[in-house]
C-alpha cells in the first residue's frame, strides 16, 4: 500500500510539474510574441529562449525565435531554430521555407533545392529551384523553370539575368542578349550586368553596341580598369573609329608598356581595319621587344608582301614559320583570317 501511495504522488507531482512547465512556456512565449510586434527583437528571443528552456518541444516558438534571429541578422541562430523547428514537425511549411531560403541565401544550393521540393505551398519554392538548378550549372533545366517562375513575376530582374546567363551558357546568344536588355531595364543598378553585355555584343562582333553597353556601364559607376579600357579600345577599332579607339588602348599602353600581347592585339586590329602603316608600328614594337613573336613577324611579312615587297615579305613569314610551324598550317586555312589572309 505504501509503494502504490508513494507511486500516485509522484504521478500527481510530475503531472503537476509538467502543468507548471507548461504554463510558463506559454507564459514567456507569449512575452516574446509582444516584445516581437514591438520590434524589440533581442528582448523577444531571450523570452523565447526561456519558452523553449521549458518546453523542449515548443515548435513554434523554435519558428518565431529563427524569426526575429534573422531580424537581427543571426544566421546561425536562425539556422538553428529553424533546423529544430523542422526536426519537430518535418513537414511544417513555415519551417521548410525559412530553412530553404537559408539554405540559398548561403550559396548550398543542392539543401535549399531539396527543402523546397517538399513545400509545394511556399510562394518561393519554385524560384528556389529554378535559381538552385542555374547555380548548380543544370542550364537545361533552369531555363525551363526560370521560364515559368518569370511568367509569374515578370518584374524579377534576378530570375531574367538568370536566363541570360543560362541562354548564354546554352550557346543561344541572341536569347541572352533579349533578356540581358529586359534584367538591365528592370534593375538599373546592376552595372556589371550591362558590362557583361557589352561583352556578349563585342564577343558577337557587334562592336557599335559593345560600345554603346561599355560606355553605359562606365557612366553608371563601373570601375574603368585596364580591362575595360582594352575592351572599349579594341571595340572602337573595330569600328574604325581609330582616335577613340587608341585613346583608351593608350591608357592601357602607358600602364603596360612592354606587353608584346597587347601591342601585337593592337597592329592586329589596325591590319584589320586596313590601316597597314599603322599596323606596322605596332607589329615593330613587338618584334623589337621580343624578336621570336611569330605572330608579329607573320603578320609583318604578310603587311610587306601587301605593299608589293614580296622577298622581304616572304623571308619574314618563312622566318615566323620556323618559330611557330602551325602558321604555315592556318595561311592555308580558311582560318587564316586571324592572321590577315
Amino acid at each position: 500500500m505504501k509503494h502504490m501511495l508513494s507511486l500516485i504522488i509522484s504521478v500527481l507531482t510530475y503531472l503537476n510539474v509538467g502543468a507548471q512547465a507548461t504554463d510558463s512556456a506559454l507564459f514567456y512565449f507569449e512575452k516574446g510574441m509582444s516584445e516581437k510586434s514591438a520590434r524589440r527583437y533581442l528582448v523577444a528571443s531571450k523570452h523565447f529562449d526561456k519558452a523553449i528552456g521549458f518546453n523542449s518541444k515548443f515548435m513554434q516558438a523554435f519558428i518565431e525565435n529563427g524569426k526575429v534571429n534573422l531580424e537581427m541578422r543571426k544566421v546561425d541562430a536562425a539556422l538553428v531554430n529553424f533546423t529544430r523547428a523542422n526536426l519537430l514537425e518535418p513537414d511544417n511549411a513555415e519551417a521548410i521555407k525559412q530553412l530553404s531560403g537559408l539554405y540559398f541565401n548561403n550559396r548550398q544550393f543542392q539543401k535549399a533545392m531539396e527543402l523546397a521540393q517538399k513545400c509545394n505551398s511556399c510562394p518561393e519554392a519554385d524560384k528556389i529551384i529554378a535559381m538552385s538548378n542555374y547555380h548548380l550549372g543544370d542550364y537545361g533545366k533552369a531555363v525551363v523553370q526560370l521560364e515559368k517562375v518569370l511568367a509569374n513575376s515578370p518584374s524579377d530582374a534576378a530570375v531574367c539575368y538568370a536566363l541570360a546567363a543560362s541562354y548564354l551558357e546554352l550557346d543561344q546568344e541572341k536569347t541572352a542578349i533579349a533578356y540581358y536588355k529586359r534584367a538591365i531595364a528592370l534593375d538599373t543598378l546592376k552595372i556589371n550586368w550591362v558590362y557583361e553585355l557589352g561583352l556578349l555584343y563585342y564577343n558577337q562582333a557587334q562592336y557599335a553596341d559593345a560600345v554603346h553597353y561599355f560606355e553605359k556601364a562606365a557612366n553608371g559607376g563601373y570601375p574603368k580598369s585596364n580591362e575595360y579600357y582594352e575592351n572599349l579600345g579594341f571595340a572602337y577599332l573595330f569600328t574604325n573609329d581609330i582616335e577613340k579607339g587608341m585613346e583608351n588602348l593608350s591608357t592601357v599602353l602607358a600602364r603596360k608598356p612592354n606587353n608584346v600581347t597587347l601591342l601585337t592585339d593592337i597592329g592586329q586590329a589596325m591590319y584589320q581595319a586596313k590601316r597597314y602603316d599603322d599596323a606596322l608600328v605596332y607589329f615593330q614594337k613587338a618584334i623589337d621587344l621580343n624578336p621570336k613573336d611569330a605572330r608579329s613577324l607573320y603578320m609583318t611579312g604578310i603587311i610587306f608582301l601587301k605593299k608589293g615587297q614580296k622577298e622581304k615579305g616572304q623571308a619574314m613569314c618563312d622566318k615566323a614559320i620556323s618559330i611557330d610551324p602551325t602558321l604555315a598550317e592556318k595561311r592555308q586555312s580558311k582560318r587564316g583570317d586571324q592572321f590577315g589572309l
